[in-house]
Formats: structure tokens, sequence, C-alpha cells
């Protein structure tokens, strides 16, 4: 494998931040499924992942990475996700589950995180 599942989820975490939506969307493959949260719908391909990445651009937001955990073509991802739009501020504090293939692209992607995971507050 060229590029390495820490390099990718260390791009991932920081793009989720500074976007542009479409190097976060570049960093999946093609046909790549996401379930974001657990439990929710799968989104499948680009054009589906895209459509969630682009509900952040509303939003000022930074990430801090937490815990990277890899083994083989899979990793584990703790980080969280802070956001302000209007008078709103938000934290979310998921963990990813990724899986690549051979090119280093991530082909799944699981987000386990529930309601306590979500802080919204005025600000």
């Amino acid at each position: 494998m060229a590029v390495q599942p820490r390099d990718v989820v260390e791009q991932y975490v920081k793009l989720v931040a500074t976007g542009p939506t479409e190097d976060v969307v570049a960093l999946y493959a093609a046909d790549a499924v996401v379930e974001d949260p657990i439990g929710s719908e799968p989104r499948v391909g680009h054009e589906k992942i895209r459509e969630m990445y682009t509900a952040l651009e509303s939003m000022r937001r930074e990430t801090e990475l937490h815990t990277v955990k890899v083994s083989g073509t899979h990793a584990a991802v703790s980080f969280s996700l802070y956001g302000t739009f209007g008078d709103q501020k938000m934290t979310l504090s998921p963990i990813d589950i990724m899986e690549f293939d051979d090119e280093g692209k991530i082909v799944s992607m699981k987000a386990y995180w529930g309601p306590e995971d979500l802080k919204m507050e005025q600000i």
C-alpha cells in the first residue's frame, strides 16, 4: 500500500476542519460506503458522501485529533469537531472506523457517536 492509513486519517481529520469538500471526498474510493452515525442510512459513492461533507461548509470549524490506531488496512480514529454557525456552538466527538483499499483510499467509514457525544450550546 503506497499511502499509509495513518497518513490518510490525519489528512481526513485536518480536511474535516479546513475543507474543501472535494478534497475530503477525494480520500474515498468511488464506491465507498459511509455510515455516519452508525445505524443511519449508508451513503454510497462520492455523490452521497459529498452531500454529507457539504453540510459542514456553512460553519466555522476546527478539529482536534485524539487517537489513531492502525491495524493493516483498518484504522480507528478518535477526534473532536468544533463548529460555530450563527449563535450556535457544536462539539461532536466520534470514533470513526475506516477500512482502506490497496491505493490507500477509504472504502468504508463508520462513525460511532450518539446524542451524548454531540453538544450544542448558545454563544
